[in-house]
Parts: structure tokens; C-alpha cells; sequence
């Protein structure tokens, strides 16, 4: 039987490599996407994943969401879900807008409490499955002018660790990865001169690609990480040890 996976902010950049990932293995994979409408119609042509359109900062779209990704696959539970879905907001912390800061805080954190909240109930009572969220290396060492992002992150890894208390019991796994400077859309913001900095700053001397962190999450999700709880996985290239 084949193993399924649901991956949310699937469309671009790391989310879209690990689509493209579990898809090779094997995995029966839908994902979401809230705005890169072209990027997931292409992707999903791509690969044959189901594309779902879905804000994760809204809990009745997630709740509709994650039944039609079951539907889709033909599957009660998922054997992994990838909480990927993420925006930044760049600037001084003394200008940051209440708008900026719901948005950030509905995508980042509560987009990860309802897509967890709605998939894993079935996980428990199948006593197998294996969640995964991303967080960033801003969110363990905090970064200036991303303080609400930081802030985000940081509180996804507190989720990580009380979930896996609250479920390794129950035969579920809960981890997540941490990744450094990737080249993503995200980061493509910053200039040519901080990309710089940042690649100097890590010990590895160049920037992460996507595909990276996206192979640290399928082996989370892996039969290979069966004894891995708890845990964040730096995917960083020495940033930060």
C-alpha cells in the first residue's frame, strides 16, 4: 500500500522540492498552496500531486482542505504531514503594522496549530504517523528586522517539542527542520550584498538549496527516523551549531 503525505505552502521553493521528493518515493502526495496559482498548476501537471487551494490561516479552510486532500488520496490518515507553509515580514519591529503581524502569526504559527490540530486526531488513532514543521534558523537565534518572523519560528519549535511529549505515546512522531540561508523567493528579497554577508557567515561558504532541506524532511518522515522525536534538525551549513 502506498504511503500518503500531505505538504502545505507546496507550490515554490522548499515546499515544491519536497513535493517533487515524496513523489519520487512513492508517496501519494497532495499540498496546498494560498496564491502561486501558476506555480501549482504546473507543479502538480509536473508531477501528478494534487494541488489544493488553501489560506492555513483560516481553520474552516483548513478543515475542508485536509478532508478533500483525504478524499483526493483515498486515505483515512496520512502517514506524514509536512507544515510548510510560511511568509516573512521584513523591517524595524517599531513599524510593524497589527495587519503584518496577524498575517504573520495566522500563516506561520496558527496555519501549523490548525493544519496539526485537523490531521492528527487520525494519526493518534491509528497509532502511526510522522509531523513535521518548518522552522528557520531566525527562529533559534532571532534575526534583526525579522522579529515577528523570528518570533514565529521560534514558537513552532516550542510546538514541536510539547506535541512530541503529547503523542509519542500514541506511536506518532512530531519533528522539524530548521533550515539556514536557502535560496528561496524568500530570501531573494534580501540584496546581492546581504546574500553575500550571509553566505560568508556560514561555515559551508554558500547558500542552501531547497532540495536540501527537503531531503531532511522526507527522512523525518521516513521508516529510517522511527526512533526520532522531538527533535529539530538543523539544515543550516554550520550557520548556526
Amino acid at each position: 500500500m502506498k504511503k500518503t503525505v500531505l505538504i502545505t505552502g507546496g507550490s515554490r521553493g522548499i515546499g515544491a522540492e519536497t513535493v517533487r521528493l515524496f513523489i519520487k518515493g512513492g508517496y501519494e502526495t497532495a499540498f496546498f498552496y494560498r496564491n502561486s496559482e501558476e506555480e501549482a498548476r504546473r507543479l502538480s501537471e509536473e508531477t501528478g500531486a494534487v494541488s489544493i487551494k488553501c489560506d492555513v490561516s483560516d481553520p474552516g479552510q483548513v478543515k475542508e482542505s485536509v478532508k478533500n486532500a483525504r478524499i483526493c488520496l483515498g486515505t483515512a490518515a496520512f502517514d506524514a504531514v509536512v507544515c510548510n507553509a510560511g511568509i516573512s515580514v521584513n523591517g524595524l519591529f517599531t513599524e510593524l503594522t497589527d495587519v503584518q503581524w496577524e498575517e504573520i502569526l495566522g500563516v506561520n504559527l496558527n496555519g501549523a496549530v490548525y493544519v496539526a490540530r485537523e490531521t492528527l486526531p487520525r494519526m493518534i488513532s491509528r497509532k502511526a504517523g510522522s509531523l513535521i514543521f518548518v522552522s528557520s534558523v531566525w527562529g533559534e537565534t532571532g534575526a534583526s528586522c525579522e522579529a515577528a518572523y523570528s518570533a514565529t519560528k521560534a514558537a513552532v519549535i516550542g510546538l514541536t517539542k510539547g506535541l512530541a511529549k503529547e503523542v509519542g505515546p500514541s506511536g506518532v512522531r512530531v519533528n522539524a527542520v530548521s533550515p539556514g540561508v536557502i535560496d528561496t523567493e524568500m530570501n531573494r528579497e534580501h540584496s546581492a550584498e546581504t546574500m553575500d554577508v550571509l553566505k560568508q557567515d556560514t561555515p559551508l561558504n554558500r547558500i542552501g538549496r531547497g532540495e536540501e532541506v527537503a531531503r531532511a524532511i522526507y527522512f523525518l518522515a521516513s521508516d529510517d527516523a522511527s526512533f526520532i522525536t522531538g527533535q529539530v534538525l538543523r539544515v543550516n551549513g554550520g550557520f548556526y551549531i
